[in-house]
């Protein structure tokens, strides 16, 4: 593996952004499917940082292709509200890259949203899983580095379902 060619920030905090009209359902707040949408943007914006853009996709004849998520919504967004994305790298191995984001309202600073996310590096020739080259390698190395002191945050890992009640407890 060959060195990493910068130093990173902990959390990387992707580039700002604004809650727009199109983004705003009947309920008169963010809708679920822009959250994801906020976090996409966030994510291309760390791996630009690593170095894995749309020129490495035409050179490398590689990407990374997301294949799970998990998405918790703990506060709204309204139109025009600014929002600030944080990402923080938990883990990678050849072809994996494990991540954790939170969204937050940029002024008032509430945590609006977290997402987790498992990304597979793929060939673009094989559709397939692939190794990543050692210099992405070396610097997602250096990025989990400078992430090694942040929390862990209770989203991380939570598993989705209904609690059981205990016997003689009633369904709500």
């Amino acid at each position: 593996m060959t060195a990493a060619t910068k130093s990173y920030t902990a959390p990387l905090v992707a580039p700002p952004m604004k809650v727009i009209e199109e983004w705003i359902d009947y309920n008169g707040h963010m809708n679920m499917a822009f959250y994801n949408t906020v976090f996409d943007k966030a994510v291309d914006a760390l791996f630009m940082d690593v170095g894995i853009s749309e020129d490495y996709v035409t050179k490398e004849l590689a990407s990374v292709f997301t294949a799970e998520i998990h998405v918790t919504y703990a506060q709204e967004l309204s139109l025009h509200d600014p929002i600030k994305v944080t990402c923080q790298l938990l883990d990678f191995d050849a072809k994996r890259i494990h991540m954790f984001l939170e969204m937050y309202h940029a002024e008032e600073g509430y945590l609006a949203a977290t997402m987790e996310q498992i990304g597979i590096h793929v060939s673009m020739e094989s559709r397939r899983s692939a190794v990543m080259p050692d210099w992405v390698l070396a610097e997602l190395q250096a990025l989990k580095d400078a992430h090694k002191d942040l929390p862990i945050k209770p989203q991380v890992g939570r598993v989705i379902g209904i609690p059981k009640k205990s016997a003689g407890a009633t369904s709500a």
